[in-house]
């Protein structure tokens, strides 16, 4: 946290020294152009306002092109006084072209501050664009078809099976031998014990017991 506090402590001075060279730079440059008293003092105060309003313009991802040109224009200026008043400008014999600049700043900072103050920022059309009501009423008023129950598959009945052939005589022994076994338990003999007591394989005994 102490190291927090100091490189943003350090952070903070940094920028208060660059900003107060800064001011005083246009300052000079602005007396020396001919602007006395209070309005040397208002040309750094509109060069930073400028600065400070592009970069937020950067900042909100609005309006990029216009947002660099003014902090180009206002960056320009501020390090253009620091340029200046390094020994490299006359201060008592300042040129007519920056007398002009000078005296041409405010209506130029006043277009700039205006155009990023009230020019609405872009947005994706994505979000922005409103709904289509009509396709949405028409939507809502468009009746649902019911969905028709699938059609189910058609019941294919199980091939029947073939007649097994029975011999005559067979067909005889298994009656003497149905009788026999009702007389003895008095119950209809079953497919099963049919099939036992002849000794045939369960096709046939189904057969023999149809025809009984």
């Amino acid at each position: 946290m102490r190291a927090l506090l100091a490189r943003v402590d350090a952070v903070l001075v940094q920028a208060l020294i660059a900003a107060a060279l800064s001011f005083a730079h246009l300052h000079d440059i602005a007396a020396a152009a001919g602007q006395d008293g209070w309005k040397a003092w208002a040309y750094p105060i509109s060069v930073d306002l400028l600065l400070v309003a592009a970069w937020r313009r950067l900042r909100s991802g609005g309006a990029k092109a216009s947002s660099w040109c003014w902090f180009v224009i206002a960056l320009t200026a501020s390090l253009g006084a620091n340029v200046a008043t390094a020994g490299l400008l006359d201060m008592t014999d300042v040129p007519a072209w920056l007398r002009i600049l000078v005296a041409g700043w405010p209506a130029v900072a006043f277009l700039g501050g205006t155009l990023l103050a009230h020019t609405a920022p872009t947005t994706s059309p994505d979000h922005d664009a409103e709904p289509n009501v009509e396709v949405i009423e028409n939507q809502e008023h468009t009746p649902v078809a019911a969905s028709e129950p699938a059609a189910q598959p058609a019941l294919v009945p199980p091939p029947e099976r073939p007649a097994v052939p029975v011999p005559a005589a067979l067909i005889g022994h298994a009656r003497k031998v149905a009788a026999e076994h009702h007389t003895r338990t008095g119950t209809p003999i079953d497919t099963p014990t049919l099939r036992a007591r002849l000794g045939v394989p369960a096709s046939m005994a189904e057969a023999i017991a149809a025809q009984l």
